[in-house]
């Protein structure tokens, strides 16, 4: 029973969520992913993704965890975890073997020594690889393919995607983590998570970009053909939003996240100008009014910057208005009124919301684009229990190297 139960955990800048889930067996004798347990608490000693403060940090994650524990009803040991953060880097890398059969025959063995060959890149200084994720193979210049194992030739090439973290910030996560007494499985990008549970197979296939809208960051991931093509962090967020509302109604941070809320939206042309909120429903002691339509107008300005940013991460991959998929906005930000209308103007491509897919859970505060990132893990750790081969996705994490080493410090220290 206990293996079966699958933790999610994200850590945010301004919330951290977890997701419980667990494998049934249904009537037809297959495997599903339920949903347990989903908690959520604001994020203490946590600034851009990045932990500034570990002892704050332990104390949110833990009560999280207090949380999801009563909830689901059963002890959360072990918990895969989303990185994010704008110290994360991302680039490709190629590696090359000769194939070491006599007959040419390529196995598991000879995959993973090609991909070992690709993360010898020149890793910027006190950085680790995250995640090696093979694009595509060669096999004796054919090119394309997917997944060699069991063809003939006697020279392998992999493209893969590096994605590197700064050691240090790394090593503050999984400090943090072990902090609280949960085991980590695994270290993952948050917003790859995020396309595990939002994006369908046929989108991946197409071309898609997800932007994951958080607080104090914005994530982006680009997938073709199924493989991830690029990915990026950039140091803005909805978090922005509100404090351009507060300074734009001179009114205080928790106010103005209160308006953005309940008022906010992110097309002026659609209100009327009469349209008045009276800033009293929110705070006692402010008698003021102010314009939705000025409102309005602030939102669309810093959301247009922060499309206009991954607008052109897009046009350093040449993938600018030319994904058919479109562009899928979750997290947080992503609830806005109106934001769909000035993604679509302003990346030139079809836009949506993303909602997790495909379900089952009685818990309805699951499904929404808050959680993506958190459910996104739990799905990351169910396949990987089931031991299916993830298409591009596999688990080449150095990071196992420092947590295994970290565990047997913490255990020497517990009496």
């Amino acid at each position: 029973m206990r293996d079966e139960i699958i933790t999610g955990l994200d850590v945010g800048s301004t919330t951290i969520r977890i997701v419980v889930g667990q494998k049934i067996v249904d009537s037809n004798n297959e495997e599903k992913l339920h949903i347990i347990g989903v908690a959520e608490t604001s994020a203490e000693g946590i600034s851009k993704g990045v932990i500034v403060s570990i002892d704050d940090a332990v104390s949110s994650i833990s009560s999280c965890l207090e949380k999801a524990e009563r909830m689901a009803g059963v002890p959360i040991e072990q918990a895969y975890v989303g990185i994010s953060g704008s110290h994360i880097l991302s680039q490709g890398s190629k590696g090359v073997i000769a194939v070491s059969k006599a007959n040419g025959e390529i196995n598991e063995d000879d995959i993973e020594r090609v991909i070992e060959a690709a993360q010898a890149v020149a890793t910027p200084p006190n950085y680790e690889i995250l995640h090696v994720i093979p694009r595509n193979f060669t096999v004796d210049n054919q090119m394309g393919i997917k997944d060699p194992l069991g063809m003939t030739g006697v020279r392998l090439e992999v493209e893969a995607q590096i994605i590197q973290g700064l050691s240090s910030q790394v090593k503050n996560l999984t400090k943090t983590i072990y902090r609280t007494g949960v085991d980590i499985e695994d270290l993952v990008l948050a917003v790859l998570a995020a396309a595990e549970s939002v994006l369908s197979k046929r989108q991946k296939e197409l071309g898609v970009a997800l932007v994951n809208i958080g607080g104090s960051t914005t994530s982006l991931v680009v997938l073709e053909e199924g493989d991830v093509l690029h990915t990026s962090i950039l140091p803005i967020g909805g978090g922005h939003i509100t404090s351009d509302v507060a300074i734009g109604l001179r009114t205080s941070i928790d106010v103005a996240e209160k308006v953005k809320i309940e008022y906010g939206s992110a097309v002026p042309n659609n209100i009327n100008k009469k349209d008045e909120i009276n800033l009293a429903e929110f705070s006692s002691g402010d008698e003021s009014t102010v314009s939705r339509k000025h409102v309005a107008e602030i939102i669309e300005a810093r959301l247009e910057e922060i499309f206009e940013l991954v607008d052109r991460d897009l046009k350093k991959i040449n993938r600018s208005g030319l994904l058919p998929a479109g562009v899928v906005l979750t997290g947080g930000g992503a609830r806005l009124e109106g934001i769909v209308e000035v993604a679509k103007k302003k990346f030139r491509l079809p836009a949506s919301i993303g909602y997790p897919t495909e379900m089952a859970s009685a818990i309805e505060k699951v499904n929404d684009p808050i959680f993506s990132a958190a459910l996104g893990l739990v799905i990351w750790g169910s396949q990987l229990h089931t031991g299916r081969k993830r298409l591009g996705l596999p688990r080449f994490s150095s990071v196992e190297e420092v947590t295994s080493k970290m565990k047997k410090w913490f255990k020497s220290l517990i009496p």
